[in-house]
Formats: structure tokens, C-alpha cells, sequence
């Protein structure tokens, strides 16, 4: 069975970039060494890996590498810390 991976990098100027692989060690070495010039994280570099989670469908994988991309900061980082008691409230918009 493959296995994917979701993960969350924090960049050398603090902001985060939520990306999606099936190898997530050669992904991260990419990220590091800089493989793609055109990339989010290429001049923010070094990047250090902050979060990661697997999943065997690729869709499921997929839709929740898309799902986090449009969360703010404050919810990526209590996924990122494990406060998954505060995503809900997270997600709530201020009026």
C-alpha cells in the first residue's frame, strides 16, 4: 500500500508552506537544497519540518493538503502543537 504525506514546513522568515508527497524525505531534501527556483520555499530557506501526517488514499490526502492551506496561522499552529481541541474554534469567523 502507498502512502502519502501532508506536511507542514515553517520557513526561515516564519511563515508556513503546507505541501502534499508520496516521499516525504526526498521532498523535504528538495526543499532544503532548493530543487525548484520557482517554489514558495526556495528563497525562504532553510526550512525546518514542523508537522507531517500519512494517509493511504490519495484523495482523503489531497483534500486535506487543500483544507490546511486556507487555514490562518493560529490554526496551523495548534495542529502543529497538537491543541486539536482548538481547531473548531479556530475555524469559527469573527463577525
Amino acid at each position: 500500500m502507498k502512502i502519502y504525506f501532508v506536511y507542514i514546513l515553517k520557513c526561515s522568515d516564519f511563515s508556513y508552506y503546507t505541501g502534499f508527497t508520496s516521499n516525504l524525505e526526498k521532498r523535504y531534501v528538495e526543499h532544503q537544497q532548493g530543487k525548484y527556483q520557482e517554489s514558495y520555499t526556495h528563497n525562504r530557506r532553510p526550512v525546518e519540518l514542523v508537522f507531517y501526517c500519512e494517509f493511504s488514499n490519495v484523495e482523503i490526502a489531497i483534500d486535506t493538503e487543500k483544507q490546511i492551506k486556507k487555514w490562518s496561522r493560529l490554526k496551523k499552529e495548534a495542529l502543529i502543537n497538537g491543541i486539536y481541541e482548538d481547531l473548531p474554534n479556530l475555524a469559527k469567523k469573527k463577525f
